[in-house]
């Protein structure tokens, strides 16, 4: 949910800087629940459709693939691809008294040993990418993230790990984090991209992702949305974000009633794979 820099803040749209700033996602989980966010609940079953598909397509290269999940915070999607878990069970395991007890460094050893034993058979590699450092670090040392990375891309090029790491590459994936990155980050990982590389990304109504989907046009890659089709982000935090919502919309040629009007952000897919052209339907 995290942004990969900070010039991408968005005037009207809560931060949340504050959470990932934490040594551990308890503060995350506090934080959000009562707002209901569910994204990485939706994106769970695509995510492990598309790796599954992405997994069994060949591409001629040796190696295992590889999942980046960008603005990754504490490794939450990775937790929800790799591993025999459910969102309302990681808000109730991180906001439970037992949790509350704890030390950093021992919530980080109950992860360890949680995710170990619901790991799945068909789990891949998965890198992560965040400016928030202790976010990331705390992801390794659950053993969510294979790899973790912090190079903010809106603002440098990769660092010499992460262009290391790039070639591995074969599905970017991204949930909640469109509101805060631009073309520039895909640019700066494509370019380093060896593999085809999918991209399956969960949107704001409230971004303009078009130029995203025009940048990975020019790698070659097709992306096709399903506008129709809608899921649910979180609610809003006060009423001042919920017409920021509204207003951002409608300024897309959205139509907030139903959606945003009834007081939740809401995100479409788009999936890019090589292909030829932009389908929108």
């Amino acid at each position: 949910m995290h942004g990969l820099g900070s010039d991408g803040a968005t005037p009207g749209k809560s931060r949340f800087d504050d959470m990932y700033v934490q040594p551990d996602p308890r503060a995350y989980f506090t934080r959000l629940a009562p707002l209901g966010y569910e994204i990485p609940h939706h994106a769970q079953p695509v995510f492990r459709q598309l790796a599954a598909e992405r997994a069994a397509y060949s591409d001629g290269r040796a190696g295992r693939l590889v999942v980046l999940d960008l603005c990754c915070s504490y490794g939450i999607n990775a937790a929800l691809l790799n591993h025999e878990v459910t969102l309302a069970e990681l808000y109730e395991r991180y906001t439970s008294d037992t949790a509350r007890r704890m030390s950093p460094e021992e919530l980080a050893a109950w992860d360890r040993e949680f995710y170990g034993e619901r790991r799945r058979p068909d789990a891949l590699r998965v890198y992560g990418l965040d400016v928030a450092a202790p976010a990331v670090r705390y992801a390794r040392e659950a053993g969510l993230l294979d790899a973790g990375f912090t190079d903010d891309l809106e603002r440098v090029p990769p660092g010499p790990e992460l262009r290391a790491a790039l070639p591995e590459v074969g599905l970017i994936t991204l949930t909640g984090g469109g509101s805060y990155i631009t073309e520039r980050t895909f640019a700066a990982l494509l370019d380093g991209a060896r593999r085809p590389v999918w991209v399956s990304a969960f949107v704001l109504r409230t971004v303009a992702y078009e130029p995203v989907v025009r940048k990975l046009a020019t790698y070659g890659l097709r992306t096709t949305v399903d506008a129709s089709r809608t899921y649910p982000q979180r609610r809003f935090t006060d009423e001042g974000e919920w017409q920021y919502a509204i207003e951002a919309v409608r300024a897309l040629g959205g139509d907030p009633p139903g959606l945003e009007e009834a007081g939740r952000f809401h995100s479409v897919l788009y999936d890019s794979r090589p292909g030829p052209e932009l389908i929108v339907h």
